[in-house]
């Protein structure tokens, strides 16, 4: 187990679509592990396979008061309303942005064992599961902003402009940009069906 480098919103391997997994062997259980030493490591919600460099439709999540689970090869079957939502992400540290999401999702993948799982969530897990599966199709959330103003650094309030001058570590919105693990049973309200 290794805490692997998160891969920041300009790199290109966050723009590709990922390949399924098509055997849950021991690599795959070993990328499942440095990607919860990793998410422990950054205190994150989520994290996707991408955001550590590899192409393969895996992602993890932990939210708050929760077990980890893993998702593999997962797929959103339905989206029920919408809501705006402050959002960041491990790849762009500082940032937040208000996006739109479901106010419910439903989610079929695997578990790490290769059992189907279908699982219904709402609020932040379905929040994060919308997250992660966006990463596995090459879409940021920056992609989702409805404008640049949308996005802001963690010490701005949404809608403040920073005034003066762009400093090099500005984020600038353009051509170049556009918050859950490994599992055992879905607990805790969520409804997961084999």
């Amino acid at each position: 187990m290794a805490v692997k480098t998160i891969r920041y919103i300009t790199d290109p391997v966050l723009r590709r679509k990922t390949k399924r997994v098509l055997k849950i062997d021991k690599t795959i259980h070993q990328l499942v592990d440095d990607m919860l030493d990793t998410l422990e490591k950054c205190d994150g919600a989520g994290l996707a396979a991408p955001q550590i460099g590899i192409s393969l439709k895996v992602a993890v999540l932990w939210l708050p008061d929760e077990q980890p689970f893993v998702i593999i090869n997962p797929e959103v079957v339905k989206r029920i309303g919408q809501r705006e939502v402050e959002e960041g992400c491990l790849s762009l540290p500082g940032y937040q942005g208000k996006v739109k999401r479901a106010v419910s999702v439903t989610v079929k993948c695997l578990d790490i064992d290769g059992r189907p799982l279908r699982i219904r969530a709402k609020e932040l897990l379905a929040q994060a599961l919308e997250h992660e599966i966006d990463h596995l199709n090459g879409i940021v959330f920056t992609d989702l902003l409805e404008s640049p103003d949308k996005l802001y650094k963690l010490d701005q309030k949404p809608g403040e402009k920073t005034g003066g001058q762009s400093s090099q570590n500005e984020l600038v919105i353009g051509d170049s940009v556009g918050a859950a693990v490994s599992k055992e049973p879905l607990s805790k309200g969520n409804d997961n069906d084999a």
